[in-house]
């Protein structure tokens, strides 16, 4: 299956040659990532593309010296959009634009609205990390490799990148061509993980 043979050559890349991924390649990759699946399709992430090498540098700062926010052609910024009401919103124009029966989308809305208080920050999180997951894996169907890192500075790079106090950044991605091979994959056995 074509599936486990990405799964298995994906690793996370810790440095980057120094060229630049296609244009065409990050537009894919980027179209990967939006169709990702979500909880009643409210797809609460937005993602920052970072590629300059002076925001990097200054994002540098707060990525607890991990070098690949440097070597990477583009550095994306998975964030968490905490505005509940703005995702629902969003999503309920999307899926109008999209065709969806306006029934269904009245339903997946009033659903959505009911369990509100329950559409968190820490939800909203969670939801971010199908698009990273999806991401990575589309990165090494393309062609190029990908490193997921969440040890960073939230605040500071909020504060580098402008962001808004709704959009919590909460996973990164660097991208590119990887320099070198990968370790060995090192995974628990399957009877390991079953129950």
């Amino acid at each position: 299956m074509e599936y486990l043979r990405l799964l298995r050559e994906r690793y996370a890349c810790r440095d980057f040659k120094p060229e630049r991924l296609p244009d065409e390649k990050v537009k894919e990759l980027l179209e990967a990532i939006r169709l990702t699946p979500s909880a009643l399709n409210l797809q609460p992430w937005r993602i920052k593309v970072v590629e300059e090498e002076g925001l990097k540098r200054k994002l540098f700062e707060y990525s607890m010296g991990q070098g690949q926010v440097l070597s990477c052609s583009h550095l994306l910024v998975f964030c968490a959009n905490t505005d509940i009401e703005q995702v629902i919103s969003s999503a309920e124009r999307a899926m109008l634009e999209a065709g969806f029966p306006e029934e269904r989308v009245k339903e997946m809305v009033a659903i959505a609205r009911t369990i509100k208080d329950k559409l968190t920050r820490e939800w909203a999180r969670e939801q971010v990390f199908m698009a990273l997951c999806n991401a990575v894996i589309a990165a090494k169907a393309l062609g190029f490799d990908s490193c997921p890192m969440t040890g960073f500075d939230p605040e500071g790079y909020r504060e580098v990148l402008g962001l808004p106090p709704n959009l919590e950044p909460v996973a990164l991605c660097a991208i590119g061509y990887g320099k070198g091979a990968s370790l060995p994959k090192a995974r628990l056995k399957l009877e390991e993980i079953l129950l």
